[in-house]
């Protein structure tokens, strides 16, 4: 078993950051990928950023040039660092990790930014 705790969600104001953290606990051999999905109201998850275990980043192109991602391959962690928040990046952020070809998921952390 694989659990993925997420923190770091809150509210901002537009233009503002938020971190988001994640650590990765339980019977883990070798993490492929992992990364951020997230999930406004009414739409579909979708890709905000992972990081491969060749050190590889993919991000959206939504958040190109405002979002980082960072591994700790460690300590089986993975942060984003969120820069100049727009409204439209509201969402609940999704936590997750590949590993022997099953992907894992976090509950989820609540993003809100204010106009």
């Amino acid at each position: 078993q694989v659990q993925l705790v997420e923190s770091g969600g809150g509210l901002v104001q537009a233009g503002g950051s938020l971190r988001l953290s994640c650590a990765a606990s339980g019977t883990i051999f070798s993490i492929n990928h992992m990364g951020w999905y997230r999930q406004a109201p009414g739409k579909q998850r979708e890709l905000v950023a992972l990081g491969t275990s060749a050190g590889i980043t993919n991000y959206a192109d939504s958040v190109k040039g405002r979002f980082t991602i960072s591994r700790d391959n460690a300590r089986n962690t993975v942060a984003l660092q969120m820069n100049s928040l727009k409204p439209e990046d509201t969402a609940v952020y999704f936590c997750f990790l590949n590993t022997v070809g099953i992907n894992y998921w976090g509950k989820g952390t609540l993003v809100t930014v204010s106009s």
